[in-house]
């Protein structure tokens, strides 16, 4: 028997059923059925959470108010419905940094400079651009202040960092991959 709730079921049955090959596979039968019944209630529940969602994120999307384009990776539609979630309230430098760190998924340092009327974020843990950089564009034009600029900050490779390297072990990487990965 190969379901698990046709054998749950079958242990709550008299043992002289344990031989029977009718018992078995009306048992076997209806196991599937609660297999599959209990699967897809998992397979729902799972939607009402965005770290867990699939096929749920179109209706985390629309009720969000964000582009529904399916043609993205499901870990890239999270982070945007993450940092929707996590962008409503007053906007403080604090809440800028939780939601772009939503979709960078590394560390980023945001500072103010209040004489400039602008504040800078910086990608610290990513090395080069992020993916979704444009996705993180919009959500933080939509909550931020109107009357502050914003700045993108990115880290790269130093040079310090290629000191041990010799120009033919580094003869296999682009310079993009050179500038973006991390050495030590």
């Amino acid at each position: 028997m190969t379901s698990v709730h046709g054998k749950e079921m079958m242990s709550f049955l008299p043992d002289y059923y344990a031989t029977s090959r009718v018992m078995s596979a009306n048992m076997e039968a209806q196991g599937q059925e609660l297999d599959a019944l209990w699967q897809a209630l998992d397979g729902t529940l799972e939607q009402y959470f965005v770290s867990t969602a699939t096929w749920g994120l179109e209706h985390w999307e629309r009720e969000l108010g964000i582009t529904i384009d399916a043609s993205k990776p499901v870990a890239q539609r999270r982070s945007v419905i993450l940092s929707k979630l996590r962008g409503i309230g007053t906007v403080t430098v604090s809440l800028i940094k939780s939601v772009a760190e939503a979709y960078d998924g590394g560390t980023v340092e945001v500072t103010l400079q209040p004489e400039a009327y602008t504040f800078t974020i910086k990608f610290v843990d990513t090395r080069g651009i992020p993916p979704n950089l444009d996705d993180l564009k919009a959500v933080i034009e939509e909550i931020k202040p109107a009357h502050l600029a914003v700045e993108y900050a990115f880290t790269y490779t130093q040079w310090s960092e290629l000191r041990q390297k010799t120009w033919g072990e580094l003869n296999n990487f682009t310079w993009g991959e050179v500038m973006t990965r991390s050495w030590s």
